[in-house]
């Protein structure tokens, strides 16, 4: 048994114990994520009654494949801005494509962004790019300081050493940064936290709120605003009397334009260069899956630097826009349609838009003939295929109906990003289901532990 595995039967044996069974504890913990705002639905948006635990060695090398992986990001990106063969490999829509022509007055592709990551043992696979706003800024902190005071924590922090990762704190300097070689001359920028609401949404988002409050605590004026309360005239963004200095988007480029055209006041500020956006729309491309196509194909990365083309040949999944092409795997030249056919056990097809109506499909969980259904929808609309990860599962206590629950969860850790540099992590949790469907997920404070 390793070290993590002994810690975690440590955690567990001392939820055993006669003190923690009647389980005031744990509603406790949850009333103060409900005090904090730290809901979503109504529900806490942590689902868990204990942290996730990496040992320092696993954050090291974490934060290691992170950055390598991020500077050929940067590259492969570069490039396709300049190709227009790369660019069209990419599936943009046209709006997309316009937007990701314009400079947002800064050089970084990200400001700030997030990656699925499995992270099992000494090893690591990057699943999926993000460059967003990690959930678990806008809530990890605060869960950390939650849970490391709740009682079951408290006497596990005994035997073991608990380190909290960094936080909110560099997020606001990398926005800062974006802002002044943007142009910005104010110290301190009037933000905006773009938000989308749905109908009958009065309020702001308990996460926009958490994040303007973070803000707000340093200084900055903040208010979180929707596109619809936007007026641009001037040459200055507002929302009513409030001046914009800085957007900080928190919607998609596709979410947006399924409401709005390119003559809405956000994009028109823009492309005027009136308002600094963090992320800047052309953060967008590295949204799509096909930018996996473009780093595992090795004629692409052929002039990357050494340690860029090991990071991505060992941490990212062999990545195909699928379409009737011959491509290389692993050195070897197949037919792209034949070769997914043949080998779905080992393949799953996914949408190259993350908030794409189209469903992921698993090789391994359906059937041959639910197989080839998926790949010629696939030939028809935008999609890729890409070597399957296994997940990494782990059990967690989960307080069900009044009861305290074993249930394993899908794990994966989120590495947090600003300007390519990693500044801590959180962790994403899904219940593993009999149907590989579940409603409980949410985020786990992650803690670097260490023996005592």
């Amino acid at each position: 048994m390793n070290q993590l595995s002994e810690a975690v039967t440590r955690y567990h044996k001392i939820l055993e114990g006669d003190h923690y069974k009647n389980l005031s504890w744990a509603h406790e913990l949850q009333e103060r994520m409900k005090a904090h705002n730290l809901v979503a639905g109504g529900k806490p948006v942590s689902p868990v009654l204990r942290p996730h635990f990496i040992t320092r060695r696993q954050y090291a090398g974490l934060v290691k494949a992170v950055e390598s992986f991020s500077s050929s990001l940067q590259r492969v990106q570069t490039k396709a801005l300049g190709s227009p063969a790369l660019l069209a490999r990419m599936e943009l829509l046209p709006a997309e494509k316009m937007l990701a022509a314009v400079d947002p007055g800064y050089s970084f592709p990200a400001v700030t962004s997030l990656l699925d990551t499995h992270l099992n043992n000494g090893t690591l696979r990057f699943s999926r790019y993000i460059p967003d706003t990690p959930t678990g800024v806008a809530y990890g902190e605060a869960l950390s300081d939650i849970f490391y005071d709740a009682a079951p924590v408290k006497e596990f922090r005994k035997r073991y050493r608990l380190e909290k990762l960094p936080g909110t704190k560099h997020l606001l300097n990398a926005i800062l940064k974006a802002y002044k070689e943007w142009g910005g001359k104010n110290k301190k920028p009037n933000i905006a936290i773009l938000e989308l609401r749905q109908p009958f949404q009065a309020a702001e988002s308990g996460e926009s709120a958490i994040l303007a409050e973070f803000l707000r605590r340093d200084g900055c004026t903040v208010e979180v605003v929707t596109p619809e309360q936007l007026d641009y005239r001037d040459g200055v963004l507002r929302r009513g009397d409030f001046a914009i200095d800085l957007v900080f988007r928190r919607v998609k480029v596709q979410e947006f334009l399924v409401r709005f055209d390119l003559s809405h006041p956000l994009l028109r500020a823009y492309r005027d260069q009136a308002v600094c956006m963090v992320n800047s729309f052309r953060s967008e491309l590295a949204q799509k899956k096909a930018i996996f196509d473009l780093l595992t194909d090795e004629e692409i990365t052929a002039d990357f630097p050494a340690a860029e083309r090991r990071a991505i040949k060992e941490f990212v999944p062999w990545t195909r826009v699928v379409q009737e092409a011959k491509t290389k795997y692993h050195n070897r030249t197949v037919d792209l349609p034949a070769f997914i056919l043949h080998n779905r056990n080992k393949l799953v097809l996914r949408p190259n838009d993350e908030g794409a109506d189209q469903q992921s499909f698993r090789g391994s969980e359906v059937d041959e003939a639910a197989w080839e259904k998926a790949l010629r929808s696939a030939l028809r609309n935008p999609y890729v295929v890409q070597e399957a990860m296994d997940p990494v599962v782990d059990v967690f206590p989960v307080l069900q109906y009044g009861h305290l629950e074993m249930q394993k969860m899908r794990v994966d850790v989120h590495p947090h990003s600003y300007l390519g540099k990693v500044q801590g992590c959180s962790s994403w949790l899904t219940a593993v289901g009999p149907s590989g469907f579940s409603t409980l997920s949410g985020v786990a404070p992650t803690f670097i532990l260490e023996q005592k």
